[in-house]
């Protein structure tokens, strides 16, 4: 594991420096280019600190093509120079795209940047005096903020205590542990079955993992660890046969995105190591065995593995990963009593810059048989998406016109051959405001609509829409019942997500453009690869093409059944028997 991250971290060398902006004339001088835009950042994750990172981690390793490099030193020399003129005057940075004088981006930077401190103190090299003192002022301008910045999502609370941590470990800061402790009264934010609140098992499962791993030791609070155990014990259930990690029903930007286990490799080699875990070792080789890149400078593998030499000698024998499970996740989380106090809190539904996260804890079933994968979920957009060897069913879902766009379920109940879930929607009209409760302004000439007390208005002829659909498993045979009793006449859609990569073979359709098509009859086949999906049990009673505010892919291919309630339809999905060598 050690000699492929060594490997791995030198490939990047090059490439870091070849983004490098080399004109002293420019103002990005020193700083290193996101390819995606071109222009250099201060940012952790792309930006001029992760390649720092990954050069200052081949400098000081013996075992490194480009061990006390001149060349790579000088770069280095560049880049932290060019670091200290973009730090504002209040020691915040501004990743560019997003976040400006961010204490949350500042403090991924902070936890990056003490390690490679950190490592490079460490070293006897003098040559690297002008860095590691470079290096320490930016860390040293960051307290301010640090002490006094806020976040605007549930995982930067986690990344700032790690920051707050690595301060007070480099420059003796009690302060820092009165902020940390401030954050860490909030509470975590974990299920019992090991969900954070963001649902993003691509991207920010593994920012909170790898902080808290940090701020329980820097912290010397021990009991974090707890919440990061549940997390990647969950995490064993929610990768794919091919490696792909299960974002089909993230709250963040990872949502539908490509994305392996390589971010939770530090995690699990830690826990492995620090429990002798034999499954978070298996995981721990699973994410090595996918990793490309030695990640960002929080999380850069070689600086971490350099910093813990205990990490370079795996002794804990890997335990075997299943690969046929049937598992529910949250079925007993407790969410509806959670949502009931939501008024008790006091801010009305209202956030500003992020959002509530309601859909924290929501039930979600994670089937695999060998080479086939489903997922089921409830409080997204899709509620099944499966896979079969090569074939890709990315999504299925349900949209309406009753509150126009689609209809997420909220209940998800397991039985001996499947699930059931359904999905309530509740839409009413509102009376006129009483007069005693009326403002002012309905009285002057001009009375605007966004003055009135609509929180005062009585509730008049509530409507209820449900659909119910059962998810049996026979075999190869996936059957979906989909049920629902009106309101009368509501035009309904049901579309059907595959992967790109794949193709209509037989069926009858009507194109409505290059990737989405509406299934009008005959038995709808897809092929990828060495498999198949097979559906059989369309009919047609509206021509709609799509339902306003429910977006389709334009990168998938989409197929299209259009129903009007009330009704009660069944498809059939069946799939391909795959090679013996496949399963």
């Amino acid at each position: 594991m050690y000699s492929k991250i060594v490997a791995i971290n030198d490939a990047w060398v090059k490439p870091g420096m070849d983004h490098q902006v080399l004109d002293a004339d420019s103002r990005y001088y020193g700083g290193v280019t996101d390819d995606e835009n071109g222009i250099a950042w201060p940012n952790h994750s792309v930006g001029t600190p992760a390649a720092m990172a990954i050069w200052a981690a081949a400098l000081v390793n013996p075992d490194s093509a480009y061990y006390r490099n001149e060349d790579v030193l000088i770069r280095l020399e560049l880049a932290v120079q060019y670091m200290l003129r973009v730090q504002h005057e209040d020691g915040s940075i501004s990743p560019g795209w997003t976040n400006f004088h961010s204490p949350p981006d500042t403090a991924f930077v902070v936890v990056g940047y003490a390690q490679v401190y950190q490592l490079l103190v460490g070293d006897d090299w003098l040559e690297l005096r002008r860095v590691i003192d470079a290096i320490r002022l930016f860390l040293e301008r960051t307290i301010p903020v640090m002490l006094t910045g806020g976040c605007h999502t549930p995982n930067h609370r986690w990344v700032l205590c790690a920051a707050l941590g690595f301060l007070h470990e480099l420059f003796n800061l009690p302060e820092a542990l009165v902020r940390a402790e401030a954050w860490l009264a909030e509470g975590l934010d974990g299920t019992p079955d090991g969900e954070w609140t963001e649902r993003s098992n691509g991207i920010y499962n593994a920012v909170s993992d790898i902080m808290l791993i940090h701020a329980a030791r820097l912290l010397k609070q021990p009991e974090l660890l707890e919440s990061v155990r549940r997390n990647l014990r969950m995490m064993v259930y929610l990768v794919h046969p091919d490696g792909e990690v299960v974002t089909e029903y993230s709250g963040r930007q990872d949502f539908g995105v490509i994305l392996n286990l390589s971010s939770y490799l530090l995690p699990y080699a830690m826990l492995a190591t620090e429990d002798e875990d034999a499954i978070f070792e298996a995981m721990a080789v699973a994410a090595i065995q996918v990793m490309d890149h030695p990640g960002g400078a929080p999380i850069n593998a070689a600086v971490r593995f350099l910093l813990d030499p205990r990490l370079q000698t795996r002794e804990v024998l890997p335990a075997t990963l299943p690969v046929t499970y049937n598992q529910l996740l949250n079925g007993d989380f407790p969410r509806a009593d959670y949502l009931s106090r939501m008024d008790e809190a006091g801010h009305h539904q209202q956030i500003y810059h992020s959002r509530l996260h309601t859909d924290f804890g929501a039930p979600v079933v994670r089937y695999r048989q060998e080479d086939t994968s489903a997922t089921l979920m409830t409080e997204a957009s899709s509620f099944l998406s499966l896979r079969h060897g090569d074939a890709r069913l990315l999504a299925v879902q349900a949209a309406s016109y009753f509150s126009p766009g689609f209809v997420p379920m909220q209940k998800l109940t397991a039985h001996e051959h499947g699930w059931t879930l359904s999905g309530t929607q509740v839409k009413g009209y509102y009376g006129p405001v009483a007069a005693l409760d009326l403002p002012p302004t309905s009285q002057e000439e001009v009375s605007p609509w966004y003055l009135l007390p609509h929180h005062k208005r009585p509730l008049t002829h509530e409507q209820k829409h449900e659909i119910r659909v059962d998810v049996d498993r026979q075999g190869d045979v996936w059957t979906l019942r989909f049920r629902s009793e009106g309101p009368v006449d509501c035009m309904t859609q049901i579309r059907f997500i595959f992967g790109r990569e794949g193709r209509f073979t037989c069926g009858e359709y009507r194109l409505v453009n290059e990737t989405v098509q509406c299934w009008t009859g005959g038995m709808a086949r897809y092929e990828s690869g060495n498999a198949w999906f097979e559906l059989l049990g369309t009919t047609v009673e509206h021509k709609a093409n799509s339902v306003r505010g429910a977006t389709l892919p334009m990168d998938c291919h989409t197929l299209l059944v259009s129903w009007v309630t009330p009704f009660d339809h069944t498809i059939r999905i069946r799939m391909s028997p795959l090679p013996v060598s496949e399963v």
